[in-house]
């Protein structure tokens, strides 16, 4: 089985706490991202999903900050993980992106679609 550091995407958007929501959707669609990391200097402090865009517009918070709706200390899973475990906490918390680290720091993030696409080894193709 492959460990998350095979599939992840290391090219990661992060904000600072204080980012206006507003801002941080604009960067995720510039992105084509699903999921930015909120960090306070170099630690982790959050996550902000298309799950919170969507009640940021439900409660017309897009001029607030990224603090104010995140997800908290999100759980993490390290790199030499398997993408089976990844799986099992993604299902099991009802989350889709999982930040990755190596040695205690942020390297990269896993999705759901990262794992899926993995687990089909694109044998589908696009369009199709």
């Amino acid at each position: 089985m492959a460990t998350v550091a095979e599939i992840m995407s290391g090219n990661l958007l992060t904000v600072a706490p204080s980012t206006s929501v507003a801002d941080v959707v604009k960067q995720m669609h510039e992105r084509e991202v699903g999921a930015v990391l909120v960090l306070d200097g170099a630690n982790l402090v959050g996550i902000f999903t298309e799950r919170d865009v969507l009640h940021a517009v439900a409660v017309g918070h897009l001029e607030g900050n990224v603090e104010a709706l995140m997800s908290r200390h999100p759980e993490t899973i390290d790199a030499s993980d398997t993408t089976g475990h990844a799986a099992a906490m993604m299902i099991h918390g009802g989350f889709r992106h999982l930040p990755v680290e190596d040695g205690g720091k942020l390297v990269g993030i896993v999705s759901i679609r990262d794992l899926i696409r993995h687990e089909l080894d694109d044998e589908i193709p696009r369009g199709a």
